[in-house]
């Protein structure tokens, strides 16, 4: 593996992707508790969270995007498929989540990828955004994976959701914990997150947000009403 998936894989195992990996999860957790016969997709570099439903899912998909540099070499064994995201391989309506994680921040074409999305889920089916929040300090440090790609507001995510046949349910927030020193402050994670949330809710170091498939947005506004005509003489 080279550059961006070694990075990613590489953060993932270090001490500080782990506790990372901890404190999001809890979030997803707390707004996915149980996905029981679901089909899940995870698209970007989910790996380090898909296993909050693998075991009750019916099943439970990761897939990394072919333009990440080094997502070819993936090791053997490895239980990502690696595909184009702009041409998901999947028929329509084939999941019931999608967790994208990794995804929209680094995307070639952020339009196509979130129509893909919209496309492969079934209509009552639901997307969880996990994206770096621009004034949030994760995002302005490089040597995590928040701090590449294009960083997001909830008002940005919330806009694009809308404009691509989404619309946003829930919203979350995560990391308040600096990107430095987890070491130190390991035993104040809990508290860091709990008040960071109450006190300072904008400063997060990534945004969750939760979307629902909009299926009638999609149907054309405007529409010629049809109104019933009864002709003379038709009547019995």
């Amino acid at each position: 593996m080279t550059t961006e998936v070694q990075a990613l894989a590489g953060f993932y195992a270090s001490r500080s992707g782990e506790i990372a990996a901890r404190l999001v999860s809890a979030r997803l957790s707390a707004l996915w508790p149980s996905l029981p016969g679901q089909s899940v997709l995870g698209l970007g570099w989910a790996a380090p969270y898909l296993g909050l439903w693998r075991a009750e899912a019916q099943r439970c998909i990761g897939l990394v995007p072919a333009h990440l540099p080094g997502a070819l070499a993936l090791p053997p064994g490895s239980d990502a498929l690696v595909a184009d995201e702009e041409r998901l391989p999947f028929p329509d309506a084939s999941f019931d989540r999608v967790l994208l994680v990794h995804g929209l921040e680094a995307a070639e074409n952020a339009r196509r990828l979130l129509r893909e999305v919209w496309r492969v889920l079934r209509d009552d089916g639901r997307l969880m955004l996990v994206v770096p929040n621009r004034v949030g300090m994760w995002a302005h440090l490089e040597r995590t994976p928040f701090g590449h790609g294009q960083p997001y507001s909830r008002g940005q995510i919330e806009r694009l959701l809308a404009r691509h046949l989404f619309r946003a349910e829930r919203r979350e927030t995560a990391l308040f914990v600096p990107p430095y020193g987890l070491r130190v402050v390991r035993s104040a994670l809990p508290a860091f997150e709990r008040f960071g949330r109450v006190l300072c809710p904008r400063l997060a170091g990534v945004i969750i947000a939760e979307a629902e498939k909009d299926v009638f947005a999609a149907i054309p506004a405007g529409a010629v009403r049809v109104r019933r005509r009864v002709l003379a003489g038709a009547q019995a």
